[in-house]
């Protein structure tokens, strides 16, 4: 099957970890074709290779943030940018800036907390939705929020000329009168002209990809009439996300609204997974970027409807962790659609480190990437009070500083305190032995890979005060390691009963907890064992690509043929309809009036050769469709 792959960031598949887990799933999955769309935080993005990975067959990116020369470049919808706001809005007709205020309305009102008409007084695209809004509850406000999200979509779809009117006075004053109006958030009442284009701007990149030429081209460049408005119409186009079997979003943000134009227009089932929080991140990079609260509030705001929104569109979502599918259920994700997938990481490199020892070693490993969050200082500390109880104990640090400004200093700050713990040893000596605290990095003499970093420890430690998913927890028990961890991320959830695990910010219980440990070999040893078989059970690469393929399937397994089912010659064509539309019970179940429907979308594996029209006999309109998403 056509897997159409949604990623967010600057290079191939995306950055960090997930553009690991893309490259792995990609590689993994050898009997799919995938088509790689990703969105750029730059408009220059790294280049690709020639021969992608896999079986990548098209790769597109496009740019989230607008360059200076952008003003005089044509966009990917078609349309000219102007340079001045009041120049763009005028060069769109009346009627099309008129479509433009009653959605940008709905929009805006909705995740500036705002019920009631638009400021224009004209009707929602959404009738149903309007009526609810007027009875308030986040319900309506979500509802609302979609009429607004896919009116602009058709607008963009029609005209070509979104990114100018997001851009324009008119898009700033009814983003004004969404935050003057009665029950708006406390913050965005007190937004000044500075904030509201601050929040105009940034909305504008948020929304960019309703303007992209990622969906097919039917008729004239863009959807053939039919599958506008989600109505039930069917996208024919080959080309594109709606010509593929299935969206897999890996984010959230913006990478999610391609999928949900594609489900929207075109019926092709949503595949939401999540490795981290989205908005969990956007809290904290707002947090410490220079805006005010009324900007930060706003594109705060914004953020959650969008989530809420993907959540509830999707046919499937896959969290990470149980922490990141708390917050997609706080942000409205059906629990019916929500199934666990561990990341998978590669055991290879670590199998050969022999299981720990029931021996005498007091040595403490840490290992990471130095910065604030991981909490070296309390780990020194702690480790002050390890050394007064077990005198023969030493503690290694291996890892580099991060790339934030602020790593460098602080790496040299707990260099200085291991310093003044230990007066009369040299702590900043890089040979094991000589002194109990010594600073290294992967590559040294003594650490020439990861392995050998865990391999020459007794117990790991983890001190973090902030933390997601623990990929060096995960690989310390690959090599059958002992660990003591804070309780932050999803540390619990990883480690399970094969550690020890204390409050963060607490020198005392991690001493406390290293001292038991390193006081029993015995348990010591047992515990590291346990580690490994969870380890190798839970949160293997070949556990991952085994979900994701199963998950695969059985979303195609859900989705109903409506499309021509004999072949170029008249005869029928075998396994059109899957067997599973046919079986009684609940694969053949109508679908509930609240979950989202599918578009009629039509499988690449079963579509008929190009040729002569000789389409057979369709479902009728009330047939039976069979039920998307997975079980919990």
């Amino acid at each position: 099957m056509r897997i159409g792959l949604i990623t967010e960031g600057d290079g191939l598949y995306a950055s960090g970890e997930t553009r690991a887990w893309c490259d792995r799933l990609v590689r993994g999955l050898t009997d799919h074709d995938f088509e790689v769309y990703v969105l750029g935080r730059d408009a220059a993005a790294e280049p690709f290779p020639e021969e992608p990975a896999g079986r990548v067959r098209v790769v597109r990116t496009a740019p989230l943030r607008r360059e200076p020369a952008d003003e005089h470049r044509r966009w990917p919808g078609g349309s000219r940018a102007r340079g001045g706001r009041r120049g763009a809005a005028t060069a769109v007709g009346r009627r099309e800036r008129r479509r433009f205020a009653r959605h940008f309305a709905d929009l805006t009102a909705a995740f500036c907390g705002a019920p009631g008409e638009s400021p224009d007084g004209g009707a929602s695209p959404a009738g149903e939705g309007r009526k609810s809004v007027a009875d308030g509850g986040a319900g309506a406000q979500a509802d609302r929020f979609a009429a607004g999200l896919y009116g602009l979509a058709d607008l963009a779809r029609g005209t070509g000329r979104l990114p100018e009117l997001l851009r324009s006075e008119t898009a700033v004053r009814v983003l004004e009168a969404a935050c003057r109006a009665p029950g708006a958030l406390s913050a965005a009442r007190a937004a000044q002209v500075s904030d509201l284009l601050a929040v105009t701007e940034a909305l504008e990149a948020a929304l960019r990809p309703l303007s992209l030429d990622w969906y097919g081209e039917g008729r004239g460049g863009r959807y053939e009439d039919g599958c506008g408005e989600g109505r039930g119409g069917r996208c024919d186009a080959a080309e594109g996300l709606g010509g593929v079997d299935l969206c897999h979003v890996t984010c959230g943000g913006p990478a999610a609204l391609a999928g949900l134009l594609a489900k929207r227009f075109c019926g092709t089932p949503l595949l939401v997974t999540e490795y981290g929080v989205r908005l969990r991140e956007h809290y904290l990079a707002r947090a410490a970027a220079p805006l005010g609260a009324s900007v930060h509030a706003l594109l705060a705001a914004f953020e959650g409807a969008l989530a809420t929104e993907t959540y509830r569109r999707a046919d499937l979502i896959t969290p990470g962790n149980t922490r990141i599918r708390r917050w997609q259920e706080r942000c409205g994700a059906p629990r019916d659609r929500l199934r666990t997938v561990h990341p998978g990481m590669d055991a290879g490199p670590f199998a050969a480190v022999p299981d720990a020892a029931a021996d005498g070693s007091k040595t403490l490993v840490w290992v990471g990437t130095v910065e604030p969050e991981k909490d070296l200082i309390g780990l020194l500390h702690a480790f002050a009070q390890v050394r007064a109880a077990e005198p023969d104990a030493s503690l290694r640090i291996i890892g580099s500083p991060g790339a934030g400004p602020e790593a460098a200093a602080y790496l040299a700050h707990c260099r200085a305190l291991a310093a003044q713990l230990f007066p009369d040893e040299a702590a900043d000596a890089v040979t094991v032995g000589e002194n109990p605290v010594s600073f290294e990095e992967i590559g040294d003499p003594g650490v020439p890979c990861p392995a050998d970093a865990y391999e020459a420890g007794a117990v790991l430690v983890l001190s973090s005060h902030v933390g997601g998913f623990p990929r060096t927890l995960v690989e310390a028990m690959f090599c059958g390691r002992a660990t003591v961890s804070t309780d932050v991320g999803a540390v619990c959830e990883v480690i399970g009963g094969t550690g020890l695990v204390v409050p963060p910010r607490n020198p005392r219980a991690l001493a406390e907890a290293c001292v038991a440990l390193l006081g029993a070999p015995e348990r010591r040893a047992r515990l590291g064992a346990a580690a490994r078989a969870r380890a190798l059970e839970l949160f293997t690469v070949e556990q991952n690509i085994a979900a994701f393929r199963g998950i695969y399937l059985e979303l195609m397994s859900h989705i109903p043929v409506l499309h021509a089912e004999r072949d170029t010659d008249g005869a029928p064509r075998l396994f059109a309809r899957t067997a599973e539309s046919q079986l009684p019970g609940g694969w053949s179940a109508t679908r509930p009036s609240s979950a989202p429907q599918d578009r009629g979308h039509t499988p690449s594996w079963a579509r008929p050769p190009a040729g002569p029209d000789l389409a057979g006999p369709r479902e009728p309109a009330g047939a039976a469709r069979t039920r998307g998403g997975g079980d919990a």
